[in-house]
């Protein structure tokens, strides 16, 4: 594990408020080690160890990295300071509540905007209420579900309703509203001369089929909007493992070596 605690995703991505560390990770984490599995945290493989010196050292290796490769949005302005993938904004957070003397990345006092309207951006949301944020607005490209099921989505499927969950519903009780802004994407950000983000440039999308045939978002002309941004979350999903570990161990999957 390279983090400094054994949990991945469980102890680092999902907060502490939503997932009990105590209570749950470190409680099942210490059933593991009483069975007899040992933790080596703060090593990443394919730099503190490499791939040949795992197969050397063990019969089997078992890849369990999970997706961990954000999606960026490489839009103009994009470099600006205040810009921050949602695992990275979480995660130092998350060391924070265990550790108070880590430093990270606080939304208190924020205008901040969260693009991304899953789960990982639900996170962001309730974790940048808790550092009381100055105000929030949540980018969801796709358009707002119905109150009730329509035809194309009959039970027994996951039904595609509306809801809020805890974060939505945490930063209506705040700021008299769900955060979240449908059928809408960013175009650019706006930075001030130290190159600090300050704003961030939207515009409403319909979904259609544009000049090849491809069905997606194509903005909406005279829709244009700016939103004060000093703190910007991207919780767009993940595309996939990082790829420099699957690269140090593809010659051992090929040998049959990992799985």
């Amino acid at each position: 594990e390279r983090e400094d605690r054994p949990g991945g995703l469980l102890m680092y991505g999902i907060p502490n408020m939503k997932l009990d560390k105590n209570e749950v990770v470190l409680r099942r984490i210490k059933v593991m080690e009483e069975e007899g599995v040992v933790f080596k945290c703060g090593v990443n493989v394919g730099k503190d160890i490499t791939a040949a010196e795992l197969r050397e050292q063990f019969d089997a290796i078992i890849v369990a990295t999970g997706a961990t490769k954000p999606r960026d949005l490489p839009i103009p302005g994009r470099d600006f300071k205040g810009i921050h993938f949602a695992m990275d904004f979480l995660t130092a957070n998350t060391k924070a509540v265990l550790d108070p003397s880590v430093k990270h990345i606080s939304a208190e006092g924020r205008d901040v905007v969260i693009i991304g309207g899953g789960d990982t951006g639900t996170d962001c949301v309730g974790t940048s209420v808790r550092h009381g944020c100055k105000s929030l607005s949540q980018l969801e490209i796709m358009a707002k579900p119905p109150l009730t099921r329509a035809a194309n989505n009959p039970w027994p499927e996951w039904p595609k309703v509306y809801k809020m969950h805890y974060g939505q519903e945490e930063a209506a009780a705040k700021f008299g509203d769900d955060p979240r802004v449908y059928l809408t994407t960013a175009t650019h950000f706006e930075g001030d001369k130290d190159g600090n983000v300050t704003a961030v440039h939207v515009v409403n999308v319909e979904w259609k089929k544009n000049e090849q045939g491809q069905f997606g978002p194509q903005p909406v002309p005279g829709t244009e909007k700016v939103i004060p941004a000093q703190l910007v979350l991207l919780a767009m999903g993940f595309l996939g493992p990082e790829q420099p570990l699957l690269d140090a161990l593809q010659p051992l999957m090929q040998a049959g070596g990992a799985r």
